[in-house]
């Protein structure tokens, strides 16, 4: 029996995939090789009984669900549910009033509250009706606080891994009254059970041994997606062993945080892990591609490193061998499609979200205005053409479109906040006035890259979720504007300063470039990090 090669795309950060986009893709993924998909769903699939659950969000109806399920049987793969039975459901708890019984804290479920196992039971059961698989992964990753909320005030202090190794068994209890074989994630029983921070850290294992009671029927699932160090993942894999039950890898096919993809960073990091998947002989291997900070990039970017994984599970590495191999499957050109990193790989950096920190970065807040270099204009403007020259787009010809579109936005973008502060600081007003009119072009490209975008958008996901691409859009805009005007005043003798120029620009990062991170040094949400 053939090994599992799947991919899981993430369908809970504000898009979720159509009907006819899933079939698409799974059309795709078939022609590369691959024999299963994953849809990671954490409150977007229907629950009958659960009329909150994914409440406005574009949940899957348990008829598509059973639609995709045909088309996918129909072309040779299985179709496998990834849902959530811990953590991950803070979409879930914005209906407080609803599911706040069964919160432990954060977006973790309670543990040992019956309650709880009466949702995941709905939850479970759901699936059971639409899927005809009968795997299915049931998540529990990233659980961090778990215990350290509710639970703890129940019940006072416990083992942690116990607790999350109770809930566990409790939900295997329930997956085999559905006739399901449970995956989980492996990163926090790692955690626990060693009582460390970081799981890929080198550690003295035995602490697993004296743990290792899991269910006998449950395969772990190792993810790592940070790493192009063969010898780290042989050691994660024999780490992992040491429960003594089966082990799936799981990769990264890098769309999370940005518009653009990083297939190279990707490719590179999937060649190592796979060789040694297949020197320790794990049971499979799934390629992950997450939609983290609002599913900005397309799952289909990053079909370059789908291919390449599928040839490596192979033991194919000739990148001559993997175009070739893709464009018989996707209908275009590799090297075209490689493009796309290049939104945020501006002159070999790979590691820096460039240009998603440009695009957002405040014409005078300016948080990222260290990261601006005069020669990045020139660099977008040849980016823009590239794409638009691209050859044998294909089918993928509005995805083309809207990454040509954003980098006519960079391209005047890139540094307009850092010459705006030059020009004022000089005193240079025909360099202020020279910015006006770039934030007035800016304005007129953004107007052309939203509509581009939207245009993909549509063809590949479900309308929700626009609305968030929409909110940081036009606020961008409507920032664009609120600079702008306040510059006409300044230099029409209205405003006698900008106060916000004369702040010193700092070197260092303020985080991870999410969103929130990159808009303003202001506060948008009510408490936390």
């Amino acid at each position: 029996m053939n090994k599992m090669l799947g991919v899981m795309l993430d369908c809970s950060r504000n898009a979720v995939m159509s009907v006819q986009g899933v079939k698409n893709y799974a059309n795709i993924i078939a022609k590369m090789g691959y024999n299963t998909l994953m849809l990671y769903t954490e409150d977007t699939y229907e629950i009958p009984s659960q009329p909150y659950f994914g409440h406005l969000r574009g949940r899957f109806s348990q008829q598509e669900l059973r639609e995709i399920d045909a088309y996918c049987a129909g072309i040779g793969v299985e179709l496998v549910p990834c849902i959530q039975t811990l953590a991950h459901l803070e979409n879930m708890f914005k209906w407080y009033t609803e599911y706040e019984d069964v919160r432990d804290c954060d977006e973790i479920l309670l543990a040992g509250e019956e309650n709880t196992y009466k949702l995941i039971e709905e939850m479970i059961k759901s699936c059971a009706g639409s899927f005809s698989s009968r795997k299915i992964h049931i998540g529990m990753d990233e659980a961090y606080c778990v215990g350290l909320g509710k639970y703890l005030r129940k019940h006072g202090y416990c083992d942690r891994f116990n607790i999350i190794n109770d809930h566990l068994h409790r939900v295997c209890e329930i997956t085999d009254k559905y006739g399901f074989e449970p995956m989980i994630w492996s990163d926090m029983f790692c955690k626990l059970a060693l009582n460390i921070t970081n799981q890929y850290a080198q550690v003295d294992t035995e602490a697993i041994l004296q743990k290792a009671q899991l269910p006998e029927n449950i395969t772990l699932v190792y993810w790592d997606y940070y790493s192009t160090d063969y010898d780290r993942y042989v050691r994660m894999i024999r780490t992992n062993k040491l429960f003594g039950r089966k082990i799936i890898f799981a990769g990264g096919a890098w769309t999370w945080k940005s518009f653009a993809p990083r297939n190279a960073y990707s490719i590179e990091a999937t060649n190592a892990a796979l060789r040694a998947c297949r020197d320790e002989n794990v049971d499979g291997v799934i390629m992950t591609v997450w939609g983290d900070d609002s599913t900005e990039c397309s799952r289909f970017a990053v079909l370059p490193t789908l291919m390449t994984a599928a040839m490596a599970q192979k033991g194919i590495t000739d990148e001559n061998a993997v175009k070739a191999a893709f464009e018989q499957a996707v209908g275009c050109s590799y090297s075209s499609f490689m493009l796309f990193d290049d939104i945020d790989q501006v002159q070999g950096d790979a590691k820096s979200y460039r240009g998603k920190c440009l695009l957002y970065n405040d014409l005078f807040l300016g948080v990222r205005n260290y990261m601006c270099r005069p020669s990045d204009r020139e660099y977008y403007g040849e980016l823009a053409r590239k794409l638009h020259y691209a050859e044998d787009k294909g089918e993928f010809a509005p995805l083309f479109d809207s990454y040509e579109k954003l980098a006519r936005v960079l391209e005047i973008k890139c540094d307009l906040s850092v010459r705006i502060k030059s020009a004022y600081l000089n005193g240079d007003r025909d360099g202020l006035l020279g910015c006006v009119h770039d934030c007035e072009q800016v304005l007129m490209r953004l107007c052309d890259f939203c509509t581009s975008y939207k245009k993909a958008w549509n063809t590949e996901n479900k309308p929700h979720g626009l609305d968030v691409f929409d909110i940081r859009m036009g606020g961008l805009m409507q920032r664009i504007i609120s600079c702008k005007t306040r510059l006409e005043e300044y230099l029409h003798g209205e405003l006698e300063s900008i106060p916000e120029l004369l702040e010193p620009d700092l070197p260092a990062p303020n985080g991870p470039a999410h969103w929130y991170r990159l808009v303003t040094p202001n506060q948008l949400t009510f408490g936390g990090l």
